[in-house]
């Protein structure tokens, strides 16, 4: 959770022309997510039969990736921000989006089945 928050407190900052802030954010939010991209792929070796275990170890492990190749491209920038450091981050953000979604649909599903109780 605290990547995505960092990701958040990055795509804010960048809106708001704070880019080193963002910059910072970013830095700060790569050993949290790969932390949670070992954690993430240690489980889906625990639990192989999974589907979602292996799509949250995917996307843990693809966040990785948009982290680190957005703070890459951000501190080899001279003037801005490079278009592909905000392609990047909104790619991270949507990988978060994606795992928060697929976190969330059993328990919608739950909900959708409860019936009200016959008086």
């Amino acid at each position: 959770m605290l990547p995505a928050v960092l990701v958040s407190i990055a795509a804010i900052a960048d809106a708001h022309a704070a880019h080193h802030f963002a910059l910072d954010a970013l830095l700060a939010a790569v050993p949290f997510t790969a932390v949670a991209a070992i954690a993430a792929f240690g489980g889906y070796l625990d639990r192989r039969d999974d589907a979602v275990v292996a799509l949250q170890a995917l996307l843990w492990g693809l966040s990785l990736v948009f982290l680190l190749v957005s703070c890459e491209v951000r501190s080899a920038a001279m003037h801005g921000v490079p278009p592909l450091a905000v392609s990047t981050l909104v790619a991270c953000l949507g990988s978060f989006a994606i795992k928060a979604t697929v976190a969330v649909a059993p328990y919608l599903r739950r909900l959708a089945a409860l019936r009200p109780a016959k008086p």
